[in-house]
């Protein structure tokens, strides 16, 4: 049986995340309607997150001694990472000594702060395909793993970026340098240390949410949402649709993979199934065949869309698995989600076109009330739904360009 408290009490559940973006809000704001006690953390003040906890707190969390002295003073039942750039080793070092539990485990946050965690994990140690790839800290090493066989053209990120930044595909010997200095420059933390990957001629890509929840005798479930449909510019996703239609192999073979990679994050300390919660898994998928490309150990970007898809969201479907209560990842409806970028550098801007967007029919939107634009920074995004994903893309990227972000 779970038991939950009354927030701001003696016998509050307390939650903390780590990292209060706009995906960090959502799950926020899907605790506080189960009478969580929320704790933000960011490291600027007044993140979308910040704005609907009941406790803001603005650290460096990649620091080990910031990290280590809030959670003492915060005693919080369950931490939540949201982000990468999270000192992590400290994490492990509190989880092991019981002060905290950490979701869905500490040793999975740290196997996939970085690209090199998550892939050794998958390729070498789980034998799932992946694209053939090497790790490189210098520019001599990357274009000499491409002469040696990766080729062109390759995908070369950064071991620890979010939102496809530092990411860039190398075409030839002339793209190489460009894309050392794009990698260096977009990195989370200075790292110096890239991955390259051979490419791979995929049909498409997919986010496969995949959910690990109690059941009501107290064994782990997994579930699994519809596989969503995305399209990224330079690593960074600009819209997402669900279902995505596949051939019922590659989906099988999709979440046999999902669920080989999630298994292996949600051991605990000494290798039980422990780790709970929503992961999102990317796939690239050709015909039948079907290659692991990165895993989050939290709710996805491109799963925005599951706000207007889904009878819980992926935000809903991640706060009630933590927090050990049964789940429903059933689809409602068809839909996609369309980004608004801010297309400026200023602070505080304001959003023009509003309720042109909102009178087209089956459309909804969120405003992720980020403190500071940038050109290419996601303040928002717009979501529709529709009688199948083609048509519910063309409203949701309508929508979004009714939105006209402007100075105020």
């Amino acid at each position: 049986m779970t038991t939950l408290g009354t927030p701001l009490s003696p016998h509050a559940t307390k939650v903390m995340l780590l990292g209060a973006g706009e995906l960090g809000k959502e799950v926020l704001i899907a605790l506080q309607r189960l009478g969580v006690e929320t704790i933000a953390v960011d490291r600027y003040e007044h993140a979308p997150g910040h704005q609907v906890a009941h406790h803001a707190r603005t650290i460096t969390m990649s620091d080990p001694a910031q990290l280590k002295a809030l959670i003492e003073a915060e005693k919080p039942d369950l931490v939540v990472p949201e982000i990468e750039a999270i000192a992590t080793p400290m994490l492990q070092e509190l989880e092991a000594a019981g002060v905290v539990k950490v979701v869905p485990t500490a040793r999975a946050a740290r196997l996939t702060m970085d690209r090199e965690g998550i892939r050794r994990l998958a390729a070498e140690t789980l034998a799932l395909p992946t694209s053939p790839y090497q790790f490189c800290d210098s520019l001599a090493e990357l274009q000499a793993a491409i002469d040696a066989g990766i080729g062109y053209p390759c995908i070369v990120k950064p071991v620890m970026s979010s939102s496809g930044k530092g990411q860039s595909k190398i075409e030839g010997p002339a793209d190489v340098q460009k894309a050392w200095d794009y990698a260096m420059a977009g990195g989370r933390v200075s790292h110096g240390r890239v991955i390259v990957e051979g490419f791979i001629a995929f049909d498409y890509e997919i986010t496969l949410l995949t959910v690990r929840a109690r059941a009501a005798d107290g064994s782990i479930q997994t579930h699994f949402c519809d596989p969503i449909g995305h399209v990224q510019v330079s690593g960074d996703y600009v819209e997402s649709w669900q279902p995505m239609p596949m051939p019922p192999q590659a989906l099988q073979r999709s979440r046999e993979i999902a669920k080989a990679v999630t298994d292996n994050l949600g051991q605990g300390l000494q290798g039980e199934p422990a780790g709970l919660g929503l992961f999102g898994v990317e796939l690239f998928v050709q015909g039948e065949q079907v290659w692991f490309s990165e895993v989050s150990p939290r709710p996805h970007d491109t799963g925005l869309v599951t706000l207007i898809t889904q009878w819980q969201s992926e935000f809903e479907l991640h706060a009630r698995a933590i927090l050990g209560l049964p789940v429903d990842a059933s689809l409602r409806n068809p839909g996609a989600s369309a980004v608004i970028y801010g297309g400026m550098e200023a602070q505080g801007i304001v959003f023009d076109g509003v309720d042109e967007a909102l009178a087209l029919p089956g459309t909804d939107l969120r405003l992720f009330g980020k403190p500071e634009s940038f050109s290419k920074r996601r303040m928002g995004v717009a979501l529709a739904r529709g009688a199948d994903t083609d048509q519910a893309r063309a409203v949701a990227k309508q929508a979004a360009a009714r939105v006209k972000p402007r100075r105020a």
